[in-house]
């Protein structure tokens, strides 16, 4: 199988990145390479909801050219919405073949401090691997232990 492109949007941590990569190869078994980085999606900003359409980036994002990759997940500190939600921790279309992954939120615990790197890291890699599971066609699940079920906060 062809590997997973992991795509920074803008400037995105390395260790993000490869902590994205390792789970995706420790817990799936398919290597994952760090792509170059795309130019960040300023032209999804919403001025009336103050954060950019995860739908407006996803369907750019599936218009590039990413050949060598069965599947590709891309990563930038934005702050995510889908018109039925408040924001989205990332986004993906069932059976696609691109996912997005949102940082802005998973720095941040539920009072508002900073999440320490290893609460960040372990929340970053659980929604890769989340969405990855949509571009695999896994849908939610209703078992909250169950890393398919839907999440709608921080803990």
């Amino acid at each position: 199988m062809r590997p997973v492109g992991v795509v920074p949007f803008g400037e995105v941590d390395v260790i993000v990145l490869k902590t994205v990569a390792a789970h995706i190869l420790g817990y799936l078994q398919i290597a994952a390479e760090i792509a170059p980085p795309l130019e960040y999606p300023g032209y999804a900003y919403d001025n009336k909801r103050l954060q950019y359409d995860a739908g407006a980036i996803l369907k750019t994002f599936e218009s590039v050219s990413f050949h060598g990759y069965t599947k590709v997940i891309g990563i930038l500190d934005a702050d995510l919405f889908v018109p039925i939600l408040t924001y989205v921790f990332g986004e993906a279309r069932q059976g696609g073949k691109c996912a997005l992954i949102s940082l802005h939120r998973l720095k941040r615990n539920p009072d508002g401090s900073e999440a320490s790197p290893p609460v960040l890291f372990e929340r970053v890699a659980k929604v890769a691997l989340h969405e990855l599971g949509h571009l695999f066609n896994l849908i939610h699940c209703e078992d909250e232990r169950c890393l398919m079920h839907f999440s709608g906060g921080i803990r």
